[in-house]
This record gives structure tokens, C-alpha cells and sequence, in this order.
């Protein structure tokens, strides 16, 4: 008997993006773990679990009060899968020999804090592999990205800092939520009719560093409500989540949220932005002169930074020229 997989066996396997998710799952016997590698959340890789649960017809982790751990079940697959994926990995490695693999193209890496990285980067990815095809970029995302070493650029949210910082978007400011959360679905008139809402707040470590909402209020006129129920964080992109799935109002980093307003999964809770001195920047590590794929890379990123309304866009009813672009490229 031929030792080859006919086509119709190969139809009834899961598909490869589903086992990676499996294999990084149950390596790190973490969701949440698993989502922060591969740059999706936690409920996306439960989901993606899920599926293969019920495709293969037996449970594959078993969840506990903190954590999971694999079955038996699990514990069988997840070798293969690893040992699979590490196969396939080598043999791409082996193909087209004239061509420059993966590993040796020129890596340029960059160190950045998840809500950039997850809210910014990420949905914009496709639009920097087609302007620079050949590179091969390393994000390293890290609450305190300024501390990373080794990185040939770092993209960090402060005060103008010090050596060779370049201003990519300022620190613009608005409240945002579900939906469901607001009548109509219409702004509230007065700041201080927040205080009726659960707030979800961002725990940026050294006071100061973003806008929380006592800056927030402080901005707006009006005293903070101190007994306001507040929900915390200590990622951003968590923060964002949140909002979206109706647990509060989360201050909102234009253009961060540009894109999840501009699809109505988060609409404005009030629509006064505030805009500080504070922004993301973007670091060269080093001192030398920049060239080749770095040069592109730092232009390309100032470039895409630049194209932007922000939230005034939607504020004025528009979309961002950003989300026009990617709508078009989208659409082609």
C-alpha cells in the first residue's frame, strides 16, 4: 500500500493555522500565553481550540481553575504536531536554493508595547510586507520596550524623549464603548455623565506616563468621580477588549481605536479629545547613520504615521485617510 495520504485524507485534517495555534498552546499550557506569541487574544485561541476539540471528537486540554493541561489525548497530538511543524520548518529552509532563505535575509527589529504593536502594527502588516518584500522584521513587544536590548529601533510612548526621538502620533485622547452602553448610540453631552459608566483603566506603571482619567476629567473641567467603578489593566490591549465587549468606557489612543470605531465596534462616549504633549516616538538604537532596509523601515513607519486624521476624522464623520487606504487596498 502506497505510504502517500490520498487527497480525501488530507481534506479531513485541521488546518495548519489551527495546529499552530494547538502547538503554542500547549507548549506554554497557556491561552493567554499562546495569544500574546502569535499576536491574536486570548478568546481567538479558545476558539481556535475549541474547534479542533470538536472537529477530532475529544477534548485535547483540560481546563482548570488557573491554567490548563493537556490529555492524554492532547499530550499525543501536541508531539506530533511539534515534531510535524519542526519538519516543515527544515524542509522550507531546503527549498529553492538560489534564492536567499528566510534566515538569511537582513533581520531589522524593532521593541514596542503591545497596544502598538497589536492595535497599530498589526492590522497595517500586510501594507509593510508589500512595501518591503524583503524584509524580515522581529517585533519584540514588551511593557517597557525603552529597556529592550539588542533591537534596531524602539517605538515608545513618553514625553519627548532624549537623542534622536522622531514624533510618530501625538497623544490624542477620546472616551470610547460598545454600543450598547449608550442610547442611540450618541455621545454623552456632559463629561461628568461618565460617572455613571464602570471605567476601565490602564495600570501604566510610573504615574504620569499615559492619561488616566483623572487627567482626563482634570482636561475636561470637571472634578473625577472617585467613586466611579473602574476595571484594571495592565496592557492596553486588554483595556480595548474590554470596551469592546460592553464591560466599560476605556480612554482611547487615536489612531489605535481608529479602525474599531470606524467599524462600529466601539463608538465615541464623548466627544471632546483631549491632546497632550506626550506620543509615540520612534528610537533609533544606534547612533550610525541609518541605511538600506532600516532607512525604508523608519520611513515607511513615519510615512504610514503621517497619513493619518485620527479620531478627528470620525468625530467629522470621515474615515482616517488610513482606513480609506486600507479599504482600497482591501478591495482590489
Amino acid at each position: 500500500m502506497s505510504r502517500h495520504l490520498q487527497p480525501n485524507t488530507y481534506r479531513r485534517l485541521p488546518p495548519l493555522q489551527s495546529l499552530v495555534v494547538f502547538e503554542s498552546a500547549a507548549r506554554h499550557l497557556n491561552f493567554t500565553a499562546a495569544a500574546e506569541e502569535l499576536c491574536s487574544t486570548q478568546p481567538a485561541v479558545s476558539q481556535r481550540v475549541r474547534s479542533m476539540e470538536a472537529d477530532l471528537g475529544t477534548p485535547l486540554f483540560q481546563r482548570l481553575h488557573r491554567g490548563v493541561r493537556l490529555t492524554a489525548e492532547g499530550q499525543r497530538l501536541y508531539e506530533t504536531v511539534r515534531d510535524s511543524l519542526d519538519a516543515l520548518h527544515a524542509a522550507t529552509q531546503r527549498v529553492e536554493p538560489g534564492v536567499l532563505s528566510i534566515t538569511d535575509r537582513p533581520v531589522v527589529s524593532i521593541a514596542t508595547d503591545f497596544g502598538f504593536a497589536k492595535l497599530w502594527l498589526m492590522p497595517r502588516m500586510h501594507l509593510l510586507r508589500r512595501a518591503l518584500p524583503d524584509l524580515q522584521l522581529r517585533v519584540l513587544a514588551s511593557q517597557d520596550p525603552g529597556a529592550c536590548d539588542d533591537v534596531d529601533f524602539r517605538i515608545v510612548f513618553d514625553r519627548a524623549p532624549r537623542g534622536r526621538a522622531q514624533l510618530l502620533l501625538p497623544e490624542q485622547v477620546v472616551p470610547v464603548c460598545a454600543p450598547s452602553l449608550l442610547q442611540q448610540r450618541r455621545p454623552l453631552r456632559r463629561a461628568g455623565e461618565l460617572a455613571s459608566l464602570p471605567l476601565l483603566h490602564l495600570d501604566g506603571g510610573e504615574p504620569g506616563r499615559w492619561m488616566d482619567w483623572a487627567e482626563w476629567f482634570s482636561a475636561q473641567g470637571v472634578p473625577h468621580p472617585g467613586g466611579a467603578s473602574v476595571l484594571s489593566f495592565n496592557d492596553y490591549s486588554l483595556v480595548v477588549q474590554a470596551a469592546v465587549e460592553g464591560h466599560g468606557v476605556a480612554l482611547g489612543w487615536a489612531p489605535l481605536v481608529d479602525e474599531l470605531l470606524d467599524r462600529g465596534a466601539l463608538v465615541i462616549a464623548h466627544d471632546r479629545p483631549v491632546q497632550t504633549e506626550r506620543g509615540y516616538f520612534l528610537m533609533p538604537a544606534r547612533d550610525e547613520r541609518l541605511h538600506g532596509l532600516q532607512a525604508l523601515l523608519r520611513d515607511w513607519l513615519v510615512g504610514e504615521c503621517r497619513r493619518t486624521d485620527g479620531v478627528r476624522a470620525l468625530l467629522e464623520g470621515r474615515p482616517p485617510r488610513e482606513l480609506a487606504a486600507l479599504a482600497s487596498v482591501t478591495a482590489r
